[in-house]
């Protein structure tokens, strides 16, 4: 099938199941099977009576064969596992890297029925709308140094969004993509270590692409590209920007010996968190003013109950007054 694929791809015409049969050595009936499953799996195939088949393409078209087209990264995405429908793909690629997966492999949903954002809350992950995918890496890191991959990732896909849409989000520390104060991308990183070492981590991404409408007591926090611009966008464009952009980072990284000091500029000019009152979430809850962020990625605040210094290590934090 996904070699008839690649045949109407190359060519800019018609081809007839003649010629294609002969190219691939099967007969026109498999050829004509063929087309059939493709248009299933969405294809548009025009068929013209002694012309042959001619294949349409749009850019709505999504599943590993067009992720894989024209991907310009060198190692992430190389190794692609696309799901019609599953509960997360962090679960999924979790069992393939304890299976021995390699760096580097993806797992990508079109429908996830148990999404999951910070604190275990519900991400809705209808089909046909957003960017579900998985990012599974095995970097020579410490445990406590993993969480600067949520904030490479973070830049990374504040970046391609850009880069695609003309749009402006921020990064709201840690881990989620903001636009117009609301909540447009979640980013949920997991690992399996030792105490002195990392087996691997897996970056989960969730980006409300083309959602036209959310739940009731979402609709008031959470957003998408579309709502945003009234414009839909390439869910393929998109999912291989993020992919070339966090490579980059990701390479950075590693060749700095894991140091986030280098990232630290860009990382500020990009999040929304900064100089905000906040409320810190974790083991205490108070209100704060967010002041810095140190070359560990961690977020400086200055406590408003008693003034003091702090740096915030983990736990959660919004925006007062925002999301």
């Amino acid at each position: 099938m996904y070699r008839i694929l690649e045949i109407l791809r190359q060519e800019q015409g018609f081809l007839s199941g003649e010629q294609i049969g002969i190219q691939l050595d099967i007969s026109r009936a498999a050829v004509w099977k063929g087309i059939k499953k493709l248009r299933e799996e969405g294809y548009e195939i025009e068929a013209v009576t002694n012309k042959g088949y001619r294949l349409i393409l749009h850019d709505t078209m999504y599943n590993e064969k067009e992720i894989a087209q024209g991907l310009a990264t060198k190692k992430l995405g190389h190794s692609i596992y696309f799901y019609k429908e599953t509960d997360t793909t962090n679960g999924r690629l979790r069992d393939i890297a304890v299976e021995g997966g390699v760096e580097g492999t993806i797992a990508v949903a079109e429908k996830m029925t148990a999404g999951r954002g910070r604190r275990g809350r519900p991400w809705e992950a209808p089909a046909g709308s957003g960017i579900w995918m998985s990012i599974l890496l095995r970097p020579a890191i410490l445990p406590t140094e993993a969480s600067i991959l949520t904030l490479l990732a973070g830049m990374a896909v504040c970046q391609a969004l850009e880069d695609e849409t003309g749009l402006s989000p921020k990064i709201k520390w840690p881990n989620d993509i903001i636009l117009n104060g609301k909540k447009l991308v979640g980013i949920l990183t997991e690992m399996q270590c030792e105490m002195q070492q990392t087996h691997f981590v897996i970056v989960g991404i969730g980006i409300n692409v083309n959602t036209t409408k959310f739940p009731e007591g979402l609709s008031e926090i959470a957003t998408s590209l579309y709502l945003e611009s009234g414009r839909t966008f390439s869910r393929k464009n998109i999912l291989q920007r993020v992919l070339l952009n966090f490579e980059k980072l990701y390479e950075e990284l590693l060749s700095a010996q894991c140091s986030f000091a280098p990232f630290l500029a860009r990382y500020k000019g990009k999040c929304s968190t900064l100089y905000q009152e906040v409320n810190v979430l974790g083991k205490e809850t108070f209100l704060a003013q967010a002041v810095d962020i140190t070359p560990e990625g961690e977020l400086v605040v200055i406590r408003k109950d008693n003034g003091k210094r702090e740096v915030v290590f983990s736990g959660e934090v919004s925006i007062r007054g925002g999301k």
